[in-house]
């Protein structure tokens, strides 16, 4: 029996009856609910974090270097918590699709920065959860009493992307740097034809499979029996839900940004845009011709953005005299089929996390999950909330149920505030930090799909007296 036949049997979410209004609960219910703790004996605590207001590539960052977006955040990091760069340790920082002069961007946004040239920095790299790998590498150093004081964070700079000469001007090219006669170089010059010149440009693409995940998310949506006007549905809920927070000056971890030969400070998101069902019913497919159901409007755009946070343990913490946002409290990643369930990182993860933490469902009082694709958001739902899938691929006795969706993503996500492929993770774990304590709640999970089949889980908890500021 195929995925996609057994998904079809229903599973319909009417996000029309969920509340775009969140209303505040009691922390008391939490409190009684099962209290994780860290494996190793020491608390690891998120304190702070920031980012520069995510932009559409090609707007008002558009002649800058994605090094300068992440020193931006660097400082501001250092700034807004009045630390000296000294009592940094170590710099993991996150890059998808990367600048070849700046490849170990961690190193070089340091060094921008002013951090000192004796602090330790390196690069990861795994697609959309680059900035979650980034802090769970430094949870890891901490973990191993190898550092204390760990700065992590990822950039994503999509208005100058690296477009390549074709493999065979490539060889021509370095061929020619070899030639040392004059009759070599006519030689090699006689071998040149038109179609060398055709440049090779990045697409976001699996290249094990060559399939870009646009048309991924299309067939995920098909599925499922993910519906166009689901998709859009869901859409519009993050952009009502990200200008609704937007306006609230809930976005407390965005550093405004002054761009040399721009007077204007950039200080807001640009990509959030309140439509009408109408509107978005009028756009045509962007992927699968005619028939596909992503569109532009229902799909995360192609954005430039930086972030940064600070992790430690509780006890140093305590000994800078620093309050916390929360404490970091587990954290595991998932791979799947990298064809047919490129998406689905979250149906995998989120259940694995919980029964690592001996949680539920109910336990779970903020989720932020990372939205590529409205069609990924209601597809990974639906999974969740699947007998058969959760039987079939998860290797569970009964399905994991439903989300209360009036804790999910209240503040938009991905769809609505920008998707910077390396700086998303930090967002997605400030925004939990801080809608925790403004939603009065204890526990919150960080889940996200990623390139590949892949994907990440993350349990964060309020820490006492924290503040959303």
């Amino acid at each position: 029996m195929s995925l996609q036949n057994v998904c079809r049997r229903g599973n319909s979410f009417n996000l029309l009856n969920v509340s775009r209004k969140v209303q505040c609960r009691t922390l008391s219910a939490a409190v009684a609910s099962p209290q994780p703790k860290q494996k190793n004996g020491q608390n690891i605590v998120l304190v702070d974090g920031v980012r520069t207001p995510f932009l559409t590539s090609g707007t008002t960052y558009s002649k800058l270097m994605p090094h300068e977006l992440a020193r931006h955040s660097l400082l501001s990091l250092l700034q807004k918590n009045r630390l000296d760069k000294e009592l940094i340790d170590y710099i993991v920082y996150g890059s998808v699709i990367q600048e070849v002069k700046t490849s170990n961007i961690a190193r070089e946004a340091a060094l921008a920065a002013g951090f000192s040239n004796k602090t330790p920095a390196h690069t990861v790299t795994m697609a959309c959860i680059s900035s979650n790998a980034a802090i769970t590498t430094g949870m890891g150093l901490i973990a191993t009493n190898t550092y204390d004081v760990i700065v992590a964070g990822g950039v994503e700079f999509m208005s100058d992307v690296p477009i390549r000469h074709s493999r065979k001007m490539r060889s021509l090219l370095l061929k020619a740097n070899k030639a040392k006669t004059l009759g070599q170089r006519l030689a090699l010059l006689s071998t040149f034809r038109p179609d060398f010149l055709a440049p090779e440009l990045p697409a976001v693409a699996e290249f094990s499979s060559g399939e870009t995940m646009g048309h991924s998310a299309d067939r995920l949506a098909s599925a499922f029996n993910v519906s166009r006007s689901e998709q859009d549905e869901y859409a519009l809920r993050s952009h009502t839900l990200a200008k609704e927070a937007q306006e609230k000056g809930y976005f407390t971890d965005l550093v405004p940004f002054k761009v040399s030969g721009v007077d204007q400070i950039v200080d807001k998101d640009n990509g959030i845009r309140v439509s009408s069902p109408e509107s978005l019913a009028k756009l045509r497919p962007a992927f699968v011709k005619p028939y596909g159901t992503v569109t532009a409007a229902n799909a995360s755009f192609l954005t430039d953005g930086a972030s940064a946070c600070i992790i430690m343990t509780e006890e140093k913490a305590k000994q800078l005299g620093l309050k916390p946002k929360a404490y970091l409290r587990d954290f595991l990643y998932v791979s799947q089929d990298p064809v047919n369930q490129l998406l689905l990182g979250p149906a995998y993860g989120i259940p694995k996390l919980l029964k690592k933490s001996g949680l539920t469902l109910k336990d779970i009082d903020s989720w932020e999950i990372h939205e590529a694709f409205a069609g990924q958001i209601v597809a990974n739902l639906k999974a969740l909330d699947s007998d058969w899938f959760c039987k079939t691929y998860l290797g569970l006795n009964e399905k994991v149920g439903a989300p209360d969706l009036s804790k999910w993503n209240n503040w938009g996500g991905s769809l609505s505030i920008g998707h910077p492929f390396a700086a998303t993770g930090v967002r997605l774990c400030m925004h939990t930090a801080n809608r925790l304590v403004r939603e009065d709640g204890k526990l919150g999970v960080v889940a996200a799909c990623a390139a590949g089949g892949q994907g990440v889980a993350m349990l964060i908890e309020r820490y006492p007296g924290a503040t959303a500021d």
